[in-house]
């Protein structure tokens, strides 16, 4: 695997700590994200872009959040969302998308709980007025993507919206202890413009409609759901800071003494509670390289996906951080009360790791439920 990324992490990494005291990662290093090859990983060759493997997708996100995880979430949300655009926007839009992949333009797409836009056709534009929430990497953003209710009518539609113009607005408002640099902001619009003709259709589950083999797509790669693929790809980033963790912990811990003098490199404790973890995160990286492998094995033989291999990978991205939250408590446990009175950067990425099981697309009550009433043989009901 090509890791594109790799020349940048020691950038990402110097800002890692600065970026969670001032809640915004360093303009240089979003610079130099915006300037690499990484930004176009996602994107299909019929587009300008790379057609990167799921697998190497996974691979890159996994060390960015080694080195940060605010960068690593702000760049997964850009390659998952970008992903689920050129399925929506389709061929008829592949002028623009082209546009977007070759400046290597940032996306995100705020539409999380509490998002209530409109839209109103005024001649050849769309004006939008509205609230969306959880705009990851928003205020880093060249382009926002919008569901929205046309004026009059019940159906969604989605558009493409450049974030430059004036009526769009971005609240720095994520507090969360966790990704404090990720900004997961709200994004108000106040009338924002943009072509109607950027405007298509966004049934609730368009993962069936993407799945139809008379819908155009611009790849064949964009017939798989850009959820499940988030999934997959949010498992590599716990896999990632996990990794970092016990491989930080296992450095820092050689001349480490306990009470009474006791070297803790010598406690047989220390070695089960390590050895545990490490086997946790090796299995979590299993999983999701498995499925990413069957995945791009998939997409490489025009084969269309199921509702069952959509499951697949969300449950493996599931699984992957599981097992990492199991590994980052045994770490905790070894490093125990003095280790985290002297601040190493565990502390750190601890926070940073607990909104990855937490993401909606990766709940484990949400994807779990799913995942069980499909071998029952019942209907999904998750909408997306």
């Amino acid at each position: 695997m090509v890791l594109r990324v790799a020349p940048l992490l020691p950038a990402i990494a110097a800002q890692a700590a600065r970026a969670d005291e001032t809640r915004s990662i360093a303009p240089e290093v979003i610079a130099a994200l915006k300037a690499s090859d990484v930004m176009r990983l996602s994107a299909a060759r019929e587009i300008g872009g790379l057609a990167g493997s799921i697998e190497e997708i996974g691979e890159n996100l996994e060390d960015v959040a080694g080195a940060c995880g605010s960068t690593a979430w702000c760049l997964w949300n850009h390659l998952a969302t970008f992903h689920l655009f050129c399925g929506l926007l389709g061929p008829a839009n592949a002028d623009l998308l082209g546009q977007v992949t070759e400046a290597r333009r940032w996306v995100c797409f705020p539409a999380g709980a509490g998002t209530a836009v409109r839209g109103r056709p005024n001649g050849e534009s769309l004006n939008l007025t509205g609230v969306a929430a959880f705009g990851t990497g928003a205020r880093y953003a060249d382009y926002v993507g919008v569901s929205f209710v046309p004026e009059g009518e019940r159906s969604v539609r989605f558009a493409l919206v450049e974030t430059g113009q004036a009526g769009v607005r971005i609240d720095a408002d994520w507090k969360a202890m966790s990704l404090r640099a990720s900004a997961t902001d709200h994004v108000r619009y106040e009338g924002a413009r943009t072509p109607l003709a950027r405007s298509v259709p966004f049934p609730p589950r368009f993962r069936d409609t993407l799945r139809d083999p008379a819908f155009a797509v611009v790849s064949g790669r964009y017939r798989e759901d850009w959820v499940a693929l988030s999934d997959l790809w949010l498992g590599w980033m716990a896999v990632g800071v996990a990794e970092a963790a016990l491989t930080e912990t296992c450095d820092g811990i050689q001349e480490r003494r306990a009470i009474l003098g006791v070297k803790m490199i010598e406690r047989p404790t220390i070695h089960v509670n390590l050895g545990q973890a490490g086997a946790a995160i090796a299995a979590a990286r299993s999983v999701v390289r498995d499925v990413c492998r069957r995945t791009d094995a998939r997409i490489a033989g025009g084969v269309v996906p199921t509702e069952s291999d959509h499951l697949e990978q969300m449950a493996a991205g599931m699984t992957a951080a599981r097992l990492c939250d199991e590994a980052m408590r045994l770490i905790l446990r070894v490093l125990g009360g003095n280790g985290l009175r002297e601040g190493p950067a565990f502390e750190r990425r601890y926070r940073d790791f607990q909104a990855m099981p937490l993401h909606i697309n990766a709940h484990p009550d949400r994807v779990a439920e799913q995942v069980g009433r499909n071998r029952l043989g019942l209907p999904t009901e998750n909408p997306f």
